[in-house]
């Protein structure tokens, strides 16, 4: 699994981005993708996958 941190996450409109640890790239996070509820400045573990426009963060777990 990668990590990363949450840069952003819009909880009423169930999305947001995620930044990987290791090549800075902005991931897109829809709330269909999460496992656990996640906001802003939290480091995650998730999958990658390809969607319809780019690569989505999946099964997306906070890091204790």
């Amino acid at each position: 699994m990668k990590t990363g941190k949450v840069k952003f996450f819009n909880e009423s409109k169930g999305f947001g981005f995620i930044v990987e640890d290791d090549s800075q790239k902005e991931l897109f996070v829809h709330h269909s993708g999460l496992i656990d509820r996640i906001k802003e400045n939290d480091t995650v573990s998730y999958e990658v996958t390809e969607g319809k426009k780019g690569l989505n963060a999946v099964n997306v777990k906070r890091n204790s």
